[in-house]
């Protein structure tokens, strides 16, 4: 339960300024957390900071432990001797407004291959026993990841096409591939440790201030993903491989044919008899990373639409019943307490609510879903409770302003109504009114803050293409902006204590804006 009155935003770290292409851990996300200190906020949510998948989507990663490598700060790396100056020429096609991910993919690669070679070839005795000590603290999975990702790029396609022993893992294939594949394997490994360190210098930067990060694990993981190949007893799978059947959503607000994700479904009787060993070990690595977690899809664990493999759409499935409390209750038992965000969206049913409310977790409301009905409405703020985090919008939903322009003519003269007012701030009204309800907690994406409009919003369902590429620049926050966050947050009793001096001030000694 999340008690506290506070507020925070939504940035992913993608879509920070920077010279490589996009948002990474370096300076731009320290002076972030600055920013956030003197608009009052307590958190920063963040999207899945794995690697990317098929759409460029952080949800489809290829490990549910390994962080997104293109995420590494390069400047840091040069402090370290690993990289040259010349190392730091930017492409000379990169965006500042978005990113171009083949591109960028290619040139931080690159760079992180440069470094790798040159820290192996150091003799720094005191770094190497630091990357020694974390690639036997987390040997566990990314022993499993380092090798998958070296097959991957060796073999290319699905793993189940693999050759067949490399594909059913059978142990003196994989040794002779660690063997003439050394370089190659300490190469993941390496960028993971790089990930991990600037990722909990960070963290321990924010904390420090007073800002707290909400990290978000999808409930489900890749096909193509190291999780699944070393654990295929974990999921239904054939024989080959093969998924037998897939997860997604019934026809739902975003698509009439409902989304089909595509990840492999757990086989959860498995996962009980070994007490939920892999989900544990799961959030053991997500708390340390975070503050606090969104599970993504957490209706999922009170049932979830199963849909047979070879289906195109999400249409011909059916809701099959998922671990319930037993999964919850393995949790309390191995956790002191359970800083975890159900992400309850969708078709919502009595059994999620009650499994929601059992273990006392916060549920999400969203205000753009508030106005298409009548008072009765669960998304309209008279109706919170005060276990809810509350968003204008997630990176699924349009920015505020894009809602506004595509908002019905019913949908306009309701909020004029439930605002009693006839001229309407797009969003700032709708940032009061969110900060003004008896939600503990409420969330603004970025956009909403700068008052973007609908093509910088982050993520369009069912639109494979486009998606996840927004960044934004300084000059977009303007001091007026991050003053007025401040005062509203502020007179809401919401705002960090950090960020009292700040605020008295005016904001004037911000290091942005």
């Amino acid at each position: 339960m999340m008690t506290e009155r506070t507020s925070g935003i939504l940035l992913h770290p993608t879509s920070l300024p920077g010279p490589f292409g996009s948002g990474d851990l370096g300076s731009n996300a320290y002076l972030f957390v600055d920013w956030l200190v003197g608009a009052g906020q307590t958190y920063w949510q963040v999207l899945p900071m794995g690697e990317i998948g098929p759409g460029n989507s952080p949800y489809m990663s290829s490990s549910a432990f390994a962080g997104n490598v293109l995420l590494i700060d390069l400047y840091e790396l040069a402090y370290q001797g690993w990289l040259d100056d010349e190392d730091l020429i930017p492409h000379p096609e990169f965006c500042d407004d978005h990113i171009d991910f083949g591109l960028q993919g290619s040139f931080r690669t690159e760079r992180l291959r440069r470094a790798a070679k040159r820290f192996f070839a150091s003799g720094d005795k005191a770094m190497y026993s630091e990357y020694a000590e974390f690639c036997m603290t987390e040997g566990e999975w990314l022993d499993d990841y380092a090798l998958f990702m070296t097959l991957s790029e060796q073999h290319g396609g699905s793993w189940s096409q693999w050759p067949v022993d490399l594909a059913h893992r059978e142990q003196p294939a994989l040794q002779l591939v660690r063997a003439e594949s050394i370089e190659k394997i300490n190469f993941w490994k390496f960028c993971q440790w790089c990930f991990s360190r600037q990722w909990l210098q960070l963290k321990s930067f924010a904390n420090e201030r007073g800002v707290q990060f909400i990290g978000d694990v999808p409930i489900f993981v890749a096909y193509q993903s190291a999780d699944v190949w070393a654990h295929q007893e974990l999921f239904q799978l054939d024989e080959s491989g093969n998924p037998v059947v897939v997860a997604g959503v019934p026809p739902d607000y975003f698509s009439e044919t409902g989304q089909l994700w595509g990840n492999p479904l757990y086989r959860w009787d498995v996962h009980e008899s070994t007490g939920f060993a892999w989900w544990i070990k799961r959030l053991q690595h997500a708390f340390h990373h975070f503050d606090r977690v969104r599970i993504d899809h957490f209706r999922g664990f009170a049932s979830y639409w199963e849909v047979p493999a070879n289906e195109i759409t999400a249409i011909s499935g059916r809701w099959m019943p998922g671990p319930g409390a037993k999964l919850f209750e393995a949790f309390q038992n191995a956790f002191l307490e359970l800083p975890i965000i159900a992400e309850d969206l969708g078709v919502i049913t009595q059994d999620v609510i009650d499994l929601r409310n059992q273990f006392q977790l916060p549920g999400m409301r969203i205000l753009q879903f508030a106005f298409a009905e009548d008072n009765s409405n669960l998304f309209l703020p008279h109706n919170y409770i005060p276990n809810t985090i509350a968003y204008t919008g997630t990176h699924d939903n349009d920015t505020m302003a894009g809602w506004w322009d595509s908002a019905s003519e019913r949908e306009r003269a309701f909020l004029r109504q439930y605002l009693g007012k006839d001229v309407i701030d797009v969003p700032w009204d709708m940032l009061a009114m969110l900060s003004a309800s008896v939600a503990n907690t409420v969330i603004f994406p970025l956009q909403d803050v700068l008052c973007l409009s609908g093509k910088h919003r982050m993520n369009f369902p069912g639109k494979p293409e486009g998606n996840w590429e927004w960044r934004f620049i300084w000059e977009q926050l303007q001091p007026w902006q991050t003053i007025k966050l401040a005062k509203m947050t502020r007179a809401n009793g919401r705002h960090s204590v950090c960020s009292e001096h700040l605020i008295e001030e005016g904001f004037q000694e911000s290091k942005v804006g």
